[in-house]
C-alpha cells in the first residue's frame, strides 16, 4: 500500500508566507507533488552531469508515483535521502528542475499542476509530469545496463 499526501487542514499558501525551515513536518510534506522523479536512480558522471534513468528504487509505486513502504523505507533503503530545509542546498544538483521543494528553495512559484494549486493530487499525473507507468524497478534491471535507461525529465 502506498502513503498518500495529505494536504488537508493546511493554510492557503503557506508556502509562500512561511520560510521553508519554519515549515510543520505536514506542510513539508505536502510540498511533495508525488511526481515520483527522485525516486529514479541517476548517473554521475567524473564531471559531476547527473542523468536521469527510468530505473525506479524497488519501493516505488509505478501505478500511484508514491513510494509502498514511505514511514519506514529506510529498512528496505539505508541509503534512501530524506530531505529537509536544512539539507536542501546539498540535494539541489539531483532535485527534478520542477520538484516543489526546488523551487520554493529557489524563490520561484509552484506549477499550475502542482496537488496544492490544483486541489487535485491526480493533476501532476494528468500534466504529463509525473513518471506514473514509465519506471522499471531496480530489481529487474542489472545496475550495469542503467545506462541504457537514459531519460529527459518530463517537465
Amino acid at each position: 500500500m502506498s502513503h498518500s499526501i495529505p494536504r488537508s487542514d493546511l493554510a492557503p499558501e503557506f508556502w509562500a508566507k512561511t520560510p521553508m525551515e519554519e515549515l510543520s513536518k505536514a506542510e513539508w510534506e505536502a510540498l511533495c507533488d508525488g511526481c515520483g522523479k527522485c525516486c529514479l536512480n541517476k548517473l554521475e558522471d567524473d564531471d559531476g552531469t547527473v542523468e536521469l534513468t527510468r530505473v525506479a528504487c524497488r519501493l516505488l509505486n509505478d501505478e500511484t508515483c508514491l513510494c509502498s513502504q514511505y514511514p519506514i523505507r529506510h529498512q528496505f533503503v539505508p541509503e534512501c535521502i530524506v530531505l529537509t530545509p536544512s539539507s536542501i542546498k546539498n540535494h539541489m544538483y539531483w532535485l527534478p528542475q520542477t520538484c516543489a521543494y526546488r523551487l520554493i528553495y529557489e524563490g520561484k512559484p509552484l506549477e499550475p499542476w502542482h496537488p496544492l494549486i490544483s486541489g487535485d493530487p491526480n493533476s501532476v499525473h494528468e500534466a504529463g509530469m509525473s513518471m506514473i507507468g514509465r519506471t522499471v524497478s531496480e530489481a529487474e534491471i542489472d545496475e550495469d545496463d542503467w545506462e541504457d535507461h537514459i531519460i529527459e525529465e518530463p517537465n
